[in-house]
């Protein structure tokens, strides 16, 4: 069984009149438990609409969306535990943050939830560690932070009422280099670690390379393609069509190809390049390759 399976899936906006725009077109999806996916597209492709679906903020036009068998729709005075099960980080969620401590603004989510003090500490903690956030920061004014810092409160706020599903949208947007690999990587490591269901939207690639399992591809509203991410991304044919640039390192190893034949380039990601380089060099010293 999927955890999530979206079902011939079509959202309008302003459905019914003169403004109507069809932004998502007959969807069908399926993710299973523990799966770490890549959503991508142009800018306007679709994929924060269809997010927004996942965790019930948006309703289909028509089609279902299911969580383990069960359509969210099913209850709709429920809804808000559909949202506490499919957690939802928006693009510059900063902007969002409106309490007067860091403590409060992460334990909101969890008091909403109805779990005591005790449990609330507990999980504003574990998500402190999950984003790197230092603890001595928790009863300070977040207005007072960087903003990295108020990034990385507000996904700690999410990830507080530990969701089985964690949608991230363009979490790295705006970060500098350092933050954003080490929320990446804080992310993986939250993944492995509690075998939680991401979704990570981003328009960098090779964020999405190296750190996805399979990537779902939105082209114009409507599913292209959906499969494994080195399979999706190794498809020049693919990439050319929903007009993705694909990460800088296929680039250089597909031109090192045509001075050294011997060189695998099937390579995605930085540290395979290095590998592949290193062999190369090693061959070239013993005399099997000019």
């Amino acid at each position: 069984m999927y955890q999530i399976e979206v079902k011939n899936l079509t959202y309008v906006y302003s459905a019914e009149t003169l403004c109507e725009e069809k932004a998502l077109n007959d969807i069908n999806l399926g993710i299973k438990k523990g799966e770490f996916i890549g959503l991508i597209g142009q800018t306007g492709s679709g994929k924060s609409t269809l997010a927004k679906q996942l965790n019930a903020i948006l309703k289909p036009t028509t089609g279902n969306v299911f969580l383990d068998g069960v359509d969210i729709w099913k209850k709709p005075k429920e809804i808000q535990n559909i949202r506490f099960r499919v957690g939802m980080v928006f693009q510059y969620p900063e902007h969002q943050i409106f309490e007067d401590s860091v403590y409060k603004e992460i334990s909101f989510g969890p008091r909403n939830m109805g779990l005591s003090e005790t449990e609330i500490e507990r999980k504003v903690y574990l998500a402190c560690n999950f984003v790197g956030l230092d603890v001595n920061l928790l009863y300070k004014s977040p207005f007072n932070l960087s903003g990295g810092e108020k990034r990385k409160i507000a996904i700690a706020g999410i990830v507080a009422m530990e969701p089985e599903v964690l949608i991230l949208d363009e979490p790295t947007a705006g970060l500098d280099p350092k933050g954003r690999q080490q929320l990446l990587e804080h992310l993986k490591q939250y993944h492995d670690l509690n075998n939680k269901t991401i979704i990570l939207i981003s328009h960098n690639m090779e964020d999405i390379v190296k750190y996805t399992d399979k990537v779902a591809v939105l082209n114009n509203g409507k599913l292209e393609v959906f499969d494994e991410t080195r399979k999706v991304f190794l498809d020049r044919n693919i990439l050319k069509k929903i007009r993705i640039k694909p990460p800088q390192i296929i680039t250089i190893m597909s031109a090192l190809k045509e001075k050294y034949v011997s060189l695998d380039d099937n390579i995605l990601t930085v540290d395979e390049a290095v590998s592949e380089l290193l062999k190369l060099k090693k061959s070239r010293s013993e005399g099997f390759v000019k």
